[in-house]
C-alpha cells in the first residue's frame, strides 16, 4: 500500500486557512488530506460565505461539526453532525448559512462528468 492511510480534522484543521486567491477572498478554506485514483478526501471548513461553484466529479460532504443550510440544485437541505449530503458532478450548490464551526469531508470520487455520465 502507498500513500497515506488515515486523516484527521485536527490536523487538517491546522493547515488552514491557505492564501486567498480572487475565487476564495477569505482564504482558501478546504486542503485535501487522502488521494487515491480517482478518488481524493478534503476537509471544507469556509468562513462566513461559500464560493464554490460546481465540480467536474461525484462528491458527497460528511459533517463532522456545526450546523445550517445546504442548497443543491435549487433545493435547500439543513444539516446536522453525521449527515451525508451527495452532489452529482456539474450540479451548483453551496452552504448558504452555517455556523461558525461548520466542518465537513469532502469526498471527490468517479470520472469527469460523474459516474451518471460514464454510464451513458
Amino acid at each position: 500500500m502507498r500513500g497515506k492511510v488515515k486523516a484527521t480534522v485536527s490536523e487538517a484543521l491546522a493547515q488552514l486557512p491557505l492564501p486567498a486567491t480572487p475565487k476564495w477572498p477569505l482564504g482558501v478554506w478546504d486542503v485535501e488530506t487522502l488521494r487515491h485514483g480517482s478518488m481524493s478526501v478534503s476537509l471544507f471548513a469556509p468562513k462566513e460565505t461559500d464560493f464554490q461553484t460546481p465540480h467536474e466529479q461525484d462528491e458527497l460532504y460528511i459533517i463532522v461539526t456545526g450546523t445550517g443550510e445546504f442548497v443543491c440544485d435549487g433545493q435547500p437541505y439543513d444539516f446536522a453532525p453525521g449527515d451525508v449530503l451527495f452532489v452529482p458532478a456539474g450540479v451548483e450548490h453551496r452552504f448558504t448559512r452555517f455556523t461558525p464551526d461548520f466542518a465537513a469531508w469532502v469526498v471527490f470520487y468517479g470520472p469527469k462528468g460523474g459516474e451518471a455520465a460514464a454510464e451513458n
